[in-house]
C-alpha cells in the first residue's frame, strides 16, 4: 500500500541545512510555522512527516529559505574568454595528375596438380559491444533489494540496544513496515536506511515494551563471559546514552548525523557519548580506546546469529496490518455516526418537568386554581387600571 505525498520536501538532512544556513534556532522554525520545536526536530531527524496545512507552510517557508541562501551564495568567477582560433589556411589547388595508363594483366601460373596453394583465412572483426540500458525497478523490487541490503545489519545494531533478539527482529521489521506504507518519501531520501534506522530504535527503546508480557522473561545471555559482560554495561546505560554510543562507535555516523538522529543539540549529544564511554570503560577497562569499543561492538553483534524474515513476508505483513487498521477506522466510524444518529432521533425535542409524586391530602386544600375574586382583589384589580400604567408619575412614590 503506497501514498504519494501532496507537497515534496528535501530529505532531512537538508532541512537542517537550510535551517542552519538561515541562522534560525528550532523554536524560531516552530514559531514561523506554528508547531512546537520538538515537532521540528522529529521532521529534521526523519522520524515523522508533516501534513496537512502544516507540511504546505513548511514546505513553503524551506522553498524561501534555499532562494535566499541562493541569492547569499558567491557568483561563480567568470570563465576567461578563449583566444578565437586562427583559420585554417587555404591550401593551394592540387594540379592535376595524368591519368595511369592500363598495364596488361599478367597471366596466372598455372600450378601443377596435387598442390594447392592456401587461401588467407580472414579474421573477424569486433563488433562494438553496447552498453546495457538500467533497468527500472517496482517500488515491491526497491524495496526487497533495500531491506536484504541493510536488515540483518539493523537487526544486530538494535540488539545491542535491546538485549533481546526477538524484540531486535520486531522492531527491524515494523520500521522497514513504515518505510513501505510511506515508500515514496523513503526512496527520494538521501539516506533511507538512516529512517529506517531511526523508526526501528524508535520502537525498540519505547517504555511501553515493558508493559508486555514477553518482556518478563529474560532471554538466555552470550555464551561468551567477555560479551556477556559488555552487554550488561550497555543495557545499563540510560537508553539515550546508549543509542548515542550505539550510533556513533557502533554505526559508525560522525556527531551531527548523529545529533540529528537522536533529536539533540551536537553538544548534548557529545556530552552523552562521553558519559557513555566513562560508564562503559569503568566497568570494563580495557575499552577505554575508541578503537577497541568499536571492534568489541561489531564482534558482539557479529557473535549473535540474528536471522531476519523474507521481504515479501514483511511487505505482506505491513499490508495486512495497513487493511487492519482501516478497516478498525471505518467500523469505529460507522459505530460513532450510527450512535449519533440514534440519540438523534430518540432525544426529545422540548423539555417535559418530572411529575412529581402524589400527597396525601387532609382537609380543604388550598386554592390552586383562578375563582371567583373577593372584595379586596376587586377593589385592588379597580385600582390599578385606574392608575397610569406608564410615565414618571408611576415611578415617583406617593404617599396615600
Amino acid at each position: 500500500m503506497t501514498r504519494s505525498p501532496a507537497t515534496p520536501l528535501p530529505p532531512p538532512k537538508a532541512r537542517r541545512r537550510l535551517r542552519e544556513t538561515a541562522a534560525l534556532t528550532q523554536t524560531q522554525l516552530a514559531d514561523r510555522v506554528g508547531v512546537t520545536p520538538g515537532t521540528v526536530r522529529a521532521w529534521e531527524s526523519g522520524r515523522t512527516t508533516p501534513r496537512g496545512r502544516k507540511r504546505e507552510a513548511y514546505a513553503k517557508l524551506l522553498k524561501t529559505l534555499a532562494e535566499e541562501a541562493a541569492v547569499q551564495a558567491p557568483e561563480p568567477e567568470p570563465k576567461p574568454k578563449l583566444e578565437p582560433e586562427s583559420r585554417p589556411q587555404p591550401q593551394p589547388e592540387a594540379k592535376p595528375q595524368p591519368e595511369p595508363q592500363p598495364q596488361p594483366e599478367p597471366e596466372p601460373e598455372v600450378e601443377p596438380e596435387g598442390k594447392s596453394q592456401p587461401q588467407p583465412e580472414s579474421q573477424p572483426q569486433p563488433q562494438p559491444v553496447a552498453a546495457p540500458e538500467p533497468v527500472a525497478l517496482t517500488p515491491a523490487q526497491a524495496f526487497d533489494a533495500l531491506y536484504a541490503f541493510s536488515a540483518p545489519a539493523l537487526v544486530r545494531q538494535t540488539f545491542l540496544l535491546t538485549g533481546r533478539r526477538e524484540q531486535a527482529r520486531e522492531s527491524v521489521e515494523r520500521a522497514f513496515q513504515a518505510a513501505w506504507e510511506h515508500w515514496p518519501e523513503v526512496a527520494r531520501d538521501r539516506d533511507p536506511v538512516g529512517w529506517v534506522r531511526a523508526t526501528a530504535y524508535e520502537y525498540a527503546l519505547s517504555p511501553w515494551q515493558r508493559l508486555r508480557p514477553r518482556h518478563r522473561h529474560p532471554e538466555p545471555p552470550p555464551a561468551d563471559p567477555g560479551d556477556r559482560t559488555l552487554l550488561n554495561a550497555l543495557l545499563r546505560l540510560p537508553p539515550r546514552h546508549r543509542r548515542t554510543l550505539v550510533l556513533y562507535d557502533g554505526v559508525g555516523l560522525d556527531l551531527p548525523e548523529t545529533a540529528a538522529e537522536t533529536e539533540a543539540s551536537t553538544p548534548a549529544t557529545a556530552n552523552r557519548l562521553l558519559r557513555a564511554r566513562e560508564a562503559v570503560a569503568g566497568r570494563l577497562p580495557a575499552l577505554a580506546d575508541p578503537q577497541v569499543l568499536h571492534r568489541r561492538l561489531a564482534e558482539l553483534a557479529s557473535n549473535e546469529r540474528l536471522r531476519a524474515a523474507e521481504p515479501p513476508t514483511v511487505r505482506r505483513g505491513g499490508e495486512r496490518r495497513a487493511r487492519l487498521r482501516t478497516r478498525a477506522a471505518i467500523a469505529f466510524t460507522v459505530a460513532l455516526v450510527a450512535t449519533t444518529a440514534l440519540t438523534v432521533r430518540t432525544a426529545p425535542t422540548h423539555y417535559e418537568p418530572p411529575v412529581s409524586p402524589g400527597q396525601a391530602v387532609r382537609g380543604v386544600p388550598q386554592r390552586v386554581a383562578p375563582g371567583a375574586l373577593s372584595d379586596e382583589e376587586l377593589e385592588l384589580r379597580q385600582k390599578l387600571r385606574d392608575q397610569m400604567q406608564d410615565g414618571p408619575e408611576r415611578l415617583s412614590p406617593r404617599l396615600e
